[in-house]
């Protein structure tokens, strides 16, 4: 009788651990060589955050919470939202509360806001816009930042499943700095090579709930996928994927904590 004890008490430990690491937010500073920077454009910073999630109960709210706080204090240059930013329309005041506190603040939308997903308990939402934050649906747009020109790409996730979406259209040959803006991660494989310096990504959550073993771990919910959290350099540029902030499924994290990024971009020798 003590075995079924001894598998209770571990269940409730390891719910209970995923529970509180849900909300235990990394804070990184990550610096990105590009093989194509302005020297006016060294030092860059860009707040990369991701997967929301709101409108659900979980602690990944807490961690979205704690992220906003964070990139208001760092004050970057940009700050880029690639995706799932609610889970349900009950979230949309928090979300809109929460942008506004960013600073220069772009986004897209992802699966998850359109409720295409296997998870039962999310619903989709009607988002045109997210003012002053700028919601981009298969659009450019061009600013200037320290004189030099950065255009950033978004990429609809409609179009992006449709198979219709082709960013490289969008990319104007004049900016400084071109960056893409995708849920989805495959896309850096889509794109010709060169036209675009950095892509940032979210969608996989790092695995969201993996079990590690000696020199890696199994992440149960994205067994196949090539990209999973970081940097890859790719002939099509500099992907970077997001472990994102909230939860999908279940309001647990098991060895994938959530995360926020400052990416300072330095030109590559």
């Amino acid at each position: 009788m003590i075995w079924p004890v001894v598998a209770g008490a571990a269940g409730a430990a390891a719910a209970a651990w995923g529970w509180y690491e849900a909300g235990w937010v990394r804070l990184e500073t990550e610096h990105v060589a590009l093989r194509r920077l302005p020297k006016e454009l060294d030092g860059l910073r860009i707040a990369h955050l991701s997967d929301f999630h709101l409108g659900m109960p979980s602690r990944g709210t807490r961690a979205v919470e704690r992220a906003v706080e964070w990139v208001e204090s760092r004050q970057p240059d940009l700050s880029l939202v690639s995706g799932d930013l609610l889970a349900h329309p009950r979230g949309e005041r928090r979300l809109r509360t929460l942008l506004a506190r960013l600073p220069n603040v772009y986004a897209v939308l992802g699966n998850h806001d359109y409720a295409v997903t296997k998870d039962p308990f999310s619903r989709p939402i009607e988002l045109e816009s997210l003012e002053p934050a700028r919601l981009l649906f298969d659009e450019a747009e061009t600013l200037s930042l320290r004189g030099r020109l950065v255009q950033i790409v978004g990429v609809d996730p409609r179009s992006y499943w449709a198979g219709t979406a082709k960013p490289e259209r969008l990319a104007d040959e004049s900016a400084d700095l071109r960056i893409l803006l995708c849920h989805f991660p495959n896309v850096i494989d889509r794109l010709p090579p060169g036209v675009f310096d950095l892509v940032l990504a979210g969608h996989l959550h790092a695995g969201q709930v993996t079990l590690p073993y000696p020199g890696g771990r199994v992440r149960l919910s994205h067994l196949r996928w090539t990209y999973v959290e970081g940097l890859y350099d790719r002939p099509a540029g500099m992907l970077h994927l997001s472990a994102g902030l909230g939860t999908t499924f279940v309001p647990f994290r098991f060895f994938a904590r959530p995360a926020v990024y400052e990416l300072v971009l330095h030109s590559k020798p």
